[in-house]
This record gives C-alpha cells, structure tokens and sequence, in this order.
C-alpha cells in the first residue's frame, strides 16, 4: 500500500460494524455513517469517526458500503443525500452488499459517469466469523482497482478473490448463499430424522463432524443447533431475499433448480411459522414440526 488512505464506511449493522472494525483496529483512519447514528457509537469507541450526513464524507479516498437491500443501496449512493450529492467524491467505491446485478451495474454506471471507480465485493461469513478474521469477499470490478483496495479487503478477510470485470461477484456470493440454504435444510432433514429415530441430537452431531462430509460452518453452528437457539446471525428473511436473487437469475439463464426451488418454499414457511427475524437455522424446527416433534 503506497499511502494511507482515508476511509469511510457506510452502514454500521451487524455485518456493517464487524467489517469496519476491522479496518479501524488495523490502524486505519475511517469515518462511518448510519441512518441511525447511535448504531455507530462502538466503532467511535474504538478510534473511528462518525458523520450525519453521507455528503460529509468530501475528500475520503475510498468508501465501503454494507446495507441490506437495492433500495438501500440506491439510497446511500444515488439519493437525494446520498454520496453523488456531494460536492467532493472518493476516489473508489467499494460495494460488499449482497444485491442484484441490475442495481451493482446502475451504481456502477452511476459512478463511472462522476469519475469515481467500483468495486463489486460481497462477502461470505457471520459477524463472528468476520471478527476472527475467517471471512471470504469475491471482487469484481477493473483489476486496477481491485489491486489498489486489495490491502484493505485482506485487512477484513482471510482471502479477497478477484473474480471478473463487471458484476460477477454478485453471481458468486449469491450460488454461495443458494448452497448454504441447501446445506442447512439437508442438515436439519438427517439431525432430525436420526432424532425422532432415537438417537440424541449431539451424539448425532458429534458423528456428523467428524466424518470427511464435516464443514467447518457446521462445527461452529452445532451448538445452536444443539441449544435450538435462533438467535440471529443471518436472518431467515434475509435469506429468502437472496434465494429470490438466486432463483431468478436461474430462470433467466435456462438453469433448472430443483434442490434451490424447494428450499426456496421451505425458507418461506419458516418465516410463515414466525421465523422471520430468527437465525436461518431455524430452518429445523420447521422440520422438526413437521416430522410431529418436539424440539428440546
């Protein structure tokens, strides 16, 4: 990295805040914005600055972004008050939502017009995850700006995979949340089949992690599902919302998904049974309520 550069991040949730802690513990100089501020008060506890107003931001080199929808993301960048509103702009927009192509390509478009480079750069992993330093981004976007920011992203992640020019990260992330929700459902089938069958949910576990078929997410996750304890890393309804990305670029594409179009409908009786705002490994007490059990 040739010269410090100075930072801003937008969006301070759950993943939001994990992401740019990160960066501030590095040692970088970061300012951060939220729609609710208060929701920034750790990262300023921690050495960062904060700002009200998204136009604020004038003369920061590069911005990351982690919101939850296209819509939030036209907002922040593309808004009345968003970052095109202001008077001086960064350098690099670094995206790491997960959204559409059509809006990373309308953002995109949006920038170049101002001369300001983009960055397409989701990334896999829970708040936990990215606090120990495990997650994964897959960038795409000009490999001259991805070289520039590639510091940054391995100050986040464990690994920053540049993927292609334009918008193909989006396609990354999104098949790497359609396998997620399969793997989730396919494990809450078998754990719940060997339960009612008898045997006890973490002898089952246990076994399962550590045959050659063990993940790694599946080690960190079984004392949730141990606990049947939902509470929220990855919600079941931000889920559903990439399953609905997912699924749609299959149709336009001609790609059948008959594991992915299940799970899909499954995703939507969870949130039907008051699994909206849960973790999305409730997945299995839908499973086990419909198997006639009583989760423990």
């Amino acid at each position: 990295m040739a010269e410090k550069q100075r930072l801003a991040w937008l969006g301070t949730g759950r993943m939001g805040s994990s992401m740019a802690r990160r960066l501030v513990d590095a040692g970088n100089d970061v300012t951060v914005w939220n729609r609710t501020t208060s929701k920034t008060q750790p990262l300023v506890d921690a050495g960062a600055s904060v700002v009200e107003n998204i136009a604020d931001l004038a003369g920061t080199d590069v911005v990351f972004i982690m919101v939850s929808t296209p819509a939030d993301l036209d907002q922040v960048v593309l808004g009345e008050n968003g970052l095109l509103s202001g008077t001086e702009l960064p350098s690099v927009v670094v995206d790491c939502s997960t959204v559409d192509v059509a809006a990373s390509s309308r953002v995109r478009a949006a920038l170049a017009e101002r001369g300001v480079e983009f960055l397409a750069s989701p990334i896999s992993g829970n708040p936990h995850v990215v606090a120990e330093g495990e997650a994964v981004i897959a960038a795409s976007g000009p490999r001259e700006t991805f070289d520039r920011v590639e510091p940054y992203l391995r100050q986040i992640a464990k690994d920053a995979v540049w993927v292609a020019d334009l918008e193909q990260a989006r396609l990354v992330k999104i098949c790497h949340n359609l396998y997620l929700g399969i793997l989730v459902q396919a494990l809450a089938e078998v754990t719940s089949l060997a339960e009612k069958s008898g045997v006890e949910r973490e002898a089952f576990l246990r076994f399962l992690n550590s045959t050659v078929l063990a993940t790694e997410w599946v080690r960190k996750r079984t004392p949730d599902l141990v606990a049947a304890d939902w509470t929220p890393t990855f919600t079941t309804e931000l889920l559903r919302k990439d399953f609905d990305l997912g699924l749609a670029i299959a149709r336009s594409e001609e790609v059948p998904m008959p594991l992915a179009s299940s799970t899909m409908q499954l995703i939507q009786s969870a949130i039907g049974h008051g699994h909206r705002t849960d973790d999305f490994l409730s997945l299995f007490e839908l499973q086990t309520t419909s198997a006639g059990m009583t989760i423990r």
